[in-house]
């Protein structure tokens, strides 16, 4: 075997290997990882875990492969349909891209019986996902991406009788949402602004009832904006009342009571995930990504149900 060496250098690890090559090892916690650099290939593992890997992949790893003509490995077991997904998809449909599926089955290493135990104890899709290598939709998430689609359509041009906001917080988005008569998404806006344009944009929308996240830093913006407008309700995030905020929409959406336009929307519900404590269930978008639009669009359904006795869905 050739002699190896391995250093540390700004905290990178890299192997420089006696014929002259050089390993390099980045994380990709860090989203500028190898920039500036030029590679003959990169080896992406665990792909499909990596937040925000479209990015990643775009905006860094592959104009490090441009100066050798390099190529990239993505390996991984799928999670949902995510970014992996999307790079696996390219495989066979686009000229230099290949992709291989295979089942834990097709190692030699592995006693086959190993594998039935497990199809034994585990879920029907996590099997499915994490042996057979099948790309399902997110097993932990709690809407279903066959019922967001079927609640998927154009932005609605009627009126909003109801909004749902929910306010930034650190690196997140405010974001609008407004319902109309038969609770489909009329009103869409998603910014980073200050706290004083945020309170101005809030108390200019139409007159209908608002419910906004009042959490945290989210308390005295509500304070502020009940002072100059009235039907302004505030809602405070709890383990159980998000619980139940979710659930809600979670309803809403699988009995296809909601409506709500493809794109940003639609991304963070499908990316949405549930996690089962000893406490109850929460309910977050993955780390790194954002739920600023399931926030807002379950703060402007619990604010429809409140005045719904005064319409009838209408949903063909």
């Amino acid at each position: 075997a050739l002699e190896q060496v391995v250093k540390r250098k700004h905290d990178n690890q890299f192997i420089e290997i006696m014929t002259g090559g050089v390993m390099e090892f980045w994380s990709l916690d860090n989203p500028n990882a190898g920039r500036s650099r030029k590679y003959k290939t990169a080896i992406i593992d665990e792909a499909a875990f990596v937040k925000d890997l479209w990015t990643a992949w775009t905006q860094s790893i592959r104009p490090t492969l441009t100066d050798l003509k390099g190529d990239a490995w993505f390996l991984s077991t799928p999670k949902g349909k995510n970014d992996f997904y999307k790079l696996f998809m390219r495989g066979g449909a686009e000229p230099n891209w290949a992709a291989w599926k295979m089942p834990t089955s097709s190692n030699p290493f592995i006693d086959i019986s190993e594998i039935w135990d497990a199809q034994k104890d585990l879920p029907e899709l996590a099997f499915s996902q994490e042996y057979l290598a099948e790309f399902n939709d997110n097993v932990a998430n709690p809407f279903g991406f066959q019922f967001i689609k079927q609640c998927t359509m154009p932005l609605s041009t009627e009126p909003p009788v109801c909004f749902g906001v929910d306010l930034a917080k650190s690196f997140d988005w405010t974001v609008i949402i407004g319902l109309d008569k038969f609770a489909q998404v009329c009103y869409f806006e998603r910014f980073q602004r200050d706290w004083n344009i945020t309170k101005q944009t809030v108390v200019q929308l139409p007159k209908a009832p608002i419910k906004v996240d009042s959490t945290g830093v989210g308390d005295p913006i509500v304070e502020d904006v009940q002072r100059l407008r009235p039907n302004v309700f505030g809602f405070k995030y709890t383990s159980h009342s998000k619980q139940q905020l979710m659930e809600g929409l979670q309803v809403a959406i699988q009995q296809r009571k909601i409506g709500f336009p493809e794109g940003i929307i639609t991304n963070e519900l499908e990316s949405f995930e549930y996690e089962s404590t000893r406490t109850g269930v929460r309910y977050n978008a993955p780390i790194g990504m954002h739920d600023d639009c399931v926030n807002a669009l379950a703060l402007a359904w619990a604010q429809y149900q409140e005045r719904s006795h005064d319409f009838k869905y209408v949903f063909v």
